[in-house]
């Protein structure tokens, strides 16, 4: 009888874990993966009070927020951090070390995206001439197509080609981007030689000529936009040779229509329909396995280059994208099922005040021009040694040399080299130069040493680095930029919600590669190739 009970109790015991352990691995129906484009992470608690309950809200009460996420390398571009985030490398491995790079074997720049074998889909123009190869590592949307035999479907959308094709991988099913030359989505042959007949009926709408229709005033009466300057500031750009104030007059726009519809909020809402519409139409999330979708939104980043961070317009930029962020999550609850789809979102980068406005309020601060060091440089180099163009380019903060000319004019490449630094740190923009290969035993920061080498590609990037001082940045008399090691441009938002994630925030210092690792362990498939972050196990747990 005792033998009998054990058994029963050994049986019942089996059973009982049997019943616990899942038949599948559970994963969210769909993954969003969302980068705005230059937004601080700031701008979460700046205009917080203004903010809807269901947009960054929603976030910040029912999601997790990771308070100090930090870009963990130089220069802080748009491309290059894109790719860290889907890729969860840094350039150094990934190969994306900026939008633009110097190729020596070509004698001239290069562009992150830039491939010549390739064609336009949906466009005669050359904005098509695009697609990842210039990256070196895998993406998490890659990862995830490989998990499962290629049944996801990955899909990368943004106005800009690479926002859009470098988060989408590799293998991704397609990536689309805005082109200036129709007003409509576009794509490259390297994902397919035909738009398909959802997106042409899109494209047929001519979204962005309505949305102009409207014009640009502010969302809510201007006076009670406190958090930004004066509506009009010499320092601020314009739109379209018209004056820089509310409201912008878009509808009486004819010439470079589309490339200044970028530089409205309407850029952000033809995101949204975008994103709405693939979903739909590919039926991401309704196949019975995960589906990522990545969306960038570039406007944020056009606005503030052109405004600058304290202006109306931004603010104004916000405020809308708060709104239509909480419509986007009201149609995935719809669409895929509240708690079923997991949402992650971030920035590739922040940005810098403008300089005249912080000198107005008694921050130092100033601009750079890399044309005018390169030719200042150069023209010193061919007086002092008789030289001509011993430098080849200035880019990314980087000295490329002509080795070359160094050669043929017997030049010792060190002594050179030495003699740049010094001009160099002779300049009132630059903190501090060093040559990039002797980097290890370089006297500057740990942070600041970390960060350049984990930029630092030996195939690809320059002899020689400069840092600016804070505040400073290459840039002329009107509106900011980005690209420094400051926080005011290293330090992101990451926020998280949806599938199984819990409420609550931390401020242990986390990194925007940390987020491929993160997907990873959530989505149980493995990271990317070239992945140096870690899993956030805050979030995980």
């Amino acid at each position: 009888m005792k033998k009998l009970t054990g058994s029963i109790l050994v049986l019942f015991s089996v059973l009982n874990t049997a019943a616990q352990t899942p038949s599948v691995i559970p994963r969210p129906k769909l993954v969003v993966g969302i980068v705005v484009d230059q937004m601080r992470w700031d701008y979460l608690y700046r205009y917080y009070e203004r903010y809807s309950d269901d947009g960054f809200k929603r976030f910040l009460s029912k999601g997790f927020s990771c308070e100090n996420t930090f870009i963990p390398y130089t220069p802080t571009y748009t491309a290059a951090g894109h790719t860290s985030i889907y890729t969860g490398s840094v350039p150094a491995i990934n190969g994306i070390i900026g939008n633009n790079w110097y190729r020596r074997d070509l004698k001239r720049n290069w562009y992150c995206t830039d491939d010549s074998v390739v064609s336009s889909v949906g466009s005669t123009s050359s904005a098509g001439k695009m697609s990842p190869v210039n990256m070196l590592t895998t993406t998490i949307t890659d990862e995830l197509r490989l998990s499962n035999n290629f049944q996801s479907k990955t899909i990368g959308i943004a106005l800009k080609d690479r926002g859009a094709i470098l988060p989408a991988g590799h293998a991704a099913n397609a990536a689309y981007w805005f082109d200036n030359a129709t007003g409509g989505w576009i794509t490259s042959t390297y994902y397919m030689n035909d738009l398909p007949g959802w997106l042409k009926k899109l494209n047929d709408k001519k979204l962005p000529d309505q949305y102009l229709k409207q014009n640009w005033n502010t969302l809510y009466p201007i006076n009670t936009y406190i958090l930004s300057t004066a509506d009009q500031k010499s320092y601020e750009g314009e739109l379209s040779g018209e004056d820089d104030s509310f409201p912008h007059k878009t509808d009486t726009i004819t010439s470079n229509k589309y490339d200044i519809f970028r530089n409205t909020p309407y850029g952000n809402s033809i995101t949204f329909d975008m994103a709405k519409a693939a979903i739909d139409a590919e039926k991401m999330g309704q196949r019975g396995i995960t589906d990522f979708l990545a969306v960038s939104f570039s406007s944020t980043d056009y606005i503030g280059h052109t405004f600058g961070h304290n202006s109306i317009e931004a603010e104004d930029t916000y405020l809308r994208f708060d709104k239509e962020l909480a419509d986007f999550f009201s149609y995935l609850d719809t669409k895929i099922g509240a708690g079923q789809y997991l949402v992650f979102l971030t920035a590739d980068h922040g940005v810098a005040h403008i300089p005249a406005f912080m000198k107005e309020n008694k921050i130092p601060a100033g601009t750079f021009d890399d044309a005018e060091v390169l030719k200042w440089l150069n023209e010193n180099a061919e007086k002092k040694f008789g030289i001509k163009r011993a430098i080849e380019q200035v880019i990314n903060y980087q000295l490329y040399l002509n080795y070359a000319a160094l050669q043929e004019n017997k030049m010792d490449r060190e002594e050179f080299k030495r003699w740049a630094i010094s001009e160099l740190k002779d300049h009132p923009a630059i903190m501090s130069a060093f040559d990039l290969h002797e980097l290890p035993g370089t006297p500057i920061p740990v942070k600041i040493k970390e960060m350049v080498a984990n930029g630092y590609n030996q195939k690809l990037s320059g002899d020689i680095q400069f840092i600016f001082k804070p505040q400073w940045f290459d840039g002329g008399p009107t509106g900011t930029t980005h690209g420094a090691w400051n926080p005011y441009d290293s330090h992101i938002p990451l926020i998280w919600y949806g599938w199984g994630i819990k409420p609550g925030k931390m401020n242990r210092e986390t990194y925007m590669t940390d987020i491929a690792a993160t997907v990873a362990a959530l989505l149980h498939i493995q990271m990317p190739n070239g992945c140096v972050g870690h899993v956030i196990e805050e979030i995980t747990k």
